[in-house]
């Protein structure tokens, strides 16, 4: 026993790995949740993390259920899909993301993936060359961070400017990006900041990204989930500009994270992505990863089309009055500032002034007491690559969000610096 314990064994903890984790909204969360007090006999109201799914108001429609419960009887689905997805399945995402464009996506440039993460995950890891870099997002949405880091592929961050409604900062961009620059991401509608971009904007973020010869990756996975006054526009619409690579998946709309069902598209007229390459080495990559569940992929065609439009409207009426609450909540509160209102995704970016606050020295600070003192779960802005900001989800139950500003307001008025 002894020789064993004293051996030299070749292999131990990956220390790209250890970075890369500590990057995850999950590792955050994680952290925050040891800091709850087991005393504290309240709920917990978790403002952290974008998951609706569990609160009776936004359960998924009946129909989806039972288009997934009758896939799985039927026991047509119960092979290994092709790759890229089933034929049946990639053509009923291409005509749902037909709908809203200008032309018609072919169901050979969809490729369907085992959720949103997946996706990223591929096509970071297909993008990943030696001495590249990347554009990302600030603030930003940590898995893309995670991934890079993970990939060994640089990162090098531009800023969304709140002062603009959280508009890309062109002139960063312009200035970040080399020769070895291979994507730019945009979050469209935006997780964290609850932006929708404008079309003139879009079509300003296509032609840069087409000057410096990168590829522009679209995550649209909250397309459908907007309800302020400017309608969503797909940076498809764009492709003839620029390569897109639009990113989605069904867990925004249908509010059922779990089923891990999204999809990759290649948005390439002028075959530009294919003759370089990239899409072969996706499919390359594709061809080496887990597939999407098949029965999901079967139930796919029907959840799309029975779903009826009263459900997503109903939703969206309800994600309305709680991002509209959630702002009016945030005015009373005098040591965060919300600089820009709500309008899609199911969250929203507050800044914090510690100057107003003592024995807080920063965001996550002011968030672990939080936990500890209101069983209150929010995330801070470092989790998202802003520190001593706040990422406050409002996609939980109307009272439930009231009852977390409730106790918010009332640690910040513990914690506030007394007037002399």
């Amino acid at each position: 026993m002894g020789e064993i314990g004293a051996k030299r064994w070749n292999f131990g903890a990956n220390e790209v790995v250890e970075d890369a984790c500590s990057q995850t909204v999950r590792d955050f969360l994680n952290l925050l949740v040891d800091n709850l007090d087991r005393n504290d006999a309240r709920p917990v109201i978790p403002l952290g993390l974008g998951d609706p799914s569990p609160f009776p108001s936004f359960r998924t429609d009946p129909a989806a259920v039972e288009a997934v419960c009758e896939a799985l009887r039927s026991s047509k689905f119960n092979h290994y899909p092709s790759l890229s997805g089933l034929p049946l399945t990639r053509k009923a995402v291409a005509e749902y993301l037909s709908r809203d464009l200008s032309y018609h996506i072919s169901p050979d440039d969809v490729h369907l993936t085992v959720g949103c993460h997946q996706a990223i995950e591929i096509l970071i890891s297909t993008l990943a060359v030696p001495g590249a870099n990347i554009l990302l997002p600030r603030p930003t949405y940590p898995m893309y961070d995670s991934r890079a880091s993970l990939s060994q592929l640089e990162i090098r961050r531009y800023d969304l400017l709140p002062e603009n409604g959280w508009e890309v900062d062109l002139n960063a961009i312009e200035a970040l990006a080399d020769d070895k620059t291979v994507a730019l991401v945009l979050i469209n509608p935006c997780n964290p900041c609850g932006n929708v971009f404008l079309r003139q904007h879009l079509q300003k973020i296509a032609e840069t990204a087409s000057k410096l010869g990168i590829l522009v990756i679209a995550d649209e996975v909250y397309k459908d989930i907007v309800f302020g006054d400017k309608p969503f526009v797909s940076m498809a619409e764009f492709a003839e500009i620029v390569p897109v690579m639009m990113l989605g998946a069904i867990s925004k709309r249908w509010f059922v994270p779990g089923w891990r069902f999204g999809w990759m598209v290649t948005l390439d007229p002028h075959n530009i992505m294919k003759d370089s390459g990239l899409v072969g080495s996706l499919v390359n990559v594709l061809n080496m990863s887990t597939d999407t569940t098949t029965f999901i992929q079967g139930a796919i065609p029907d959840i799309i089309g029975k779903t009826k439009e009263e459900f997503f409207s109903s939703k969206l009426g309800t994600l309305r009055e709680c991002a509209e609450t959630c702002y009016e909540e945030i005015k009373k509160i005098p040591c965060i500032t919300c600089p820009y209102k709500p309008e899609g995704s199911m969250f929203t970016m507050v800044k914090l002034d510690l100057s107003m606050l003592e024995d807080i020295s920063d965001d996550l600070e002011f968030c672990c007491k939080l936990a500890k003192e209101e069983s209150l779960i929010i995330l801070p802005g470092r989790a998202v690559a802003l520190k001593n900001w706040l990422r406050i989800t409002f996609a939980v139950e109307l009272e439930v969000l009231r009852d977390g500003f409730v106790r918010l307001n009332n640690f910040a008025q513990r914690h506030s610096k007394k007037k002399t």
